[in-house]
């Protein structure tokens, strides 16, 4: 239903709020920062890094969702436990209180009570944000509300929101790390199929004023239900296809190839990395966070972001996919992609949002195990995917 979009418009605006009133008092964004415990740890980083901000924004979603939808909170999952440990060694369980005063008691115990710092949270916390998108509001969808689950992540990118730097100077319109790369993202998807439905990609570090250092940011969303495929960006997209030149059907695979563009992370293996490079020529940007690097897709800045490791979860591709559902692409496995037959006309591996891995513990129960690959055109994807396996098999060849 688009009144749940609309509502996650407003709450992923909150969000973005809270993140960025965080980052506005450097004092205070040093007490923010507690190590994970061992069972949350993404093994992609030696120290990783849970936020009160991380916390807070997605007990934020949670409880927003669930006083205007009753009982879709019991369906909204994230990354982040809601557990903080203060310096007293208290065990506090983090949640949003019904009033202002009551959350500014409970944070400043998890803030080893600074009250001036819990006030300063609990009034972004507790403030009303409208948010709307007149595009939205003449599109009435019913999807049963009993069939919906959500993934957050709250503040993607953590390392880039905690290291905080503003300065940073894009390459052909992609950062590659910085507080551009930090994301919130919130991805709806069906409980019975794991398919993705809707998705907001909330950045809220896009533009800061250098007088009052404030940030702008920046808001995405998709809907692709029975059918229907709206999305943000849907105007800009027409607009610009339609001004595109195909390329003539005599053009070589390799003349070809370099107008294909990709995104990827700093980890990818150096194969892969060799093969996209005779794919892409120089066109192969690095950036920090998996929502922004699937974001750089949605804004058409590059055909494909592409990851072969399994450390992405599904709170990290969730919001995307069905961004890219509504607008004609996708997020595939990528391994199941390159071990799959194109003559036997097999469908794509799309991945899905439901199911744990088989034998899995702690937070790769949900990861993306086979890799990931985020398009916008299946036609380009399929292009793109015979040249990166026709390069990828001499690599392979010599180890």
């Amino acid at each position: 239903m688009s009144d749940i979009l609309r509502e996650l418009l407003r709450v992923s605006e909150k969000a973005a709020n809270i993140a960025r009133a965080c980052r506005q008092q450097e004092a205070l964004f040093q007490l923010l920062v507690e190590e994970k415990k061992e069972g949350e740890k993404n093994k992609k980083f030696a120290v990783d890094f849970k936020t009160l901000a991380d916390v807070l924004v997605q007990e934020v979603i949670k409880q927003n969702m669930e006083n205007k939808f009753p009982g879709l909170g019991r369906n909204i999952f994230g990354e982040e436990s809601n557990e903080f440990t203060n310096d007293l060694g208290e065990k506090i369980t983090l949640r949003l209180c019904s009033t202002e005063e009551e959350t500014v008691g409970l944070l400043s115990k998890v803030l080893n009570g600074n009250k001036s710092a819990s006030e300063a949270l609990a009034k972004v916390v507790h403030q009303d944000v409208a948010f709307t998108d007149p595009s939205l509001e003449s599109i009435e969808i019913n999807i049963p509300q009993d069939i919906l689950a959500i993934w957050v992540d709250p503040i993607d990118s953590t390392y880039q929101y905690i290291k905080g730097s503003a300065d940073v100077k894009s390459n052909q319109g992609i950062f590659p790390y910085g507080l551009q790369c930090v994301t919130v993202l919130v991805g709806v998807y069906d409980r019975q199929t794991g398919v993705p439905l809707m998705g907001v990609i909330n950045q809220p570090f896009v533009s800061q004023d250098l007088n009052t250092l404030r940030w702008k940011g920046q808001c995405y969303w998709g809907l692709s239900y029975l059918g229907t495929n709206i999305h943000s960006l849907q105007h800009a997209i027409s607009e610009r296809n339609s001004g595109e030149a195909q390329p003539s059907n005599t053009s070589s695979d390799v003349e070809f190839s370099q107008r294909f563009s990709a995104v990827i992370s700093t980890s990818e293996k150096e194969t892969v990395k060799a093969a996209l490079s005779r794919v892409c020529g120089d066109r192969v940007f690095r950036a920090a966070g998996a929502g922004y690097k699937s974001l750089c897709v949605v804004q058409g800045l590059v055909d494909i972001y592409i990851f072969s490791e399994d450390t992405t979860f599904k709170w990290d591709s969730c919001a995307a996919h069905a961004i890219l559902r509504a607008m004609g692409g996708g997020i595939v496995d990528l391994k199941e992609c390159l071990e799959r037959n194109p003559q036997m006309g097999l469908d794509l591996p799309q991945l899905v949002y439901h199911v744990e891995n088989e034998g899995a513990t702690g937070v790769d129960r949900w990861a993306n195990k086979g890799g990931l690959i985020a398009y916008r055109s299946r036609k380009r994807l399929e292009t793109f995917l015979s040249l990166l396996i026709q390069n990828l098999e001499p690599v392979e060849a010599q180890t």
